[in-house]
């Protein structure tokens, strides 16, 4: 069987004000808003064309969470986000409290890249495909 990424799942202090800065910023849906036995509110998103979950949950009873790192940095360092005009798209998403970190960035074949940071200090990367 082929592995499938299942998630993408952010801490926050606030998640509902962190889910709803993605429905507004990228258009998620909010799915379900329960709180788990571990004692953290857990808000389940679904991304706009449906094909990924984002979990967004704040810490576990008798958690402590270390701070968020929108920098470079190991392990998991960002999530990319498709967008058809990348410089509208960060200046919508500075609009609505994100920062800009990088970019855009032209790539070799045309594309663009470039990074933001977003609520609880979680890189994203918006990426805009070459011209045809």
């Amino acid at each position: 069987m082929p592995f499938r990424i299942n998630h993408i799942h952010l801490k926050s202090p606030d998640p509902k004000a962190t889910a709803d800065w993605y429905v507004k910023a990228f258009n998620f849906k909010i799915v379900a808003d329960d709180v788990r036995v571990f004692g953290d509110r857990f808000i389940r998103c679904q991304s706009e064309d449906g094909g990924m979950a984002v979990n967004i949950s704040g810490a576990r009873s008798g958690e402590t969470l270390g701070p968020g790192d929108a920098n470079p940095h190991h392990g998991l360092e960002h999530f990319g986000l498709d967008t058809d005009d990348i410089e509208a798209e960060i200046e919508r998403l500075v609009g609505l409290g994100a920062t800009h970190l990088e970019g855009p960035i032209v790539m070799a074949t045309g594309g663009k890249i470039a990074f933001i940071k977003a609520p609880d200090d979680v890189r994203l990367e918006l990426i805009q495909a070459p011209p045809k």
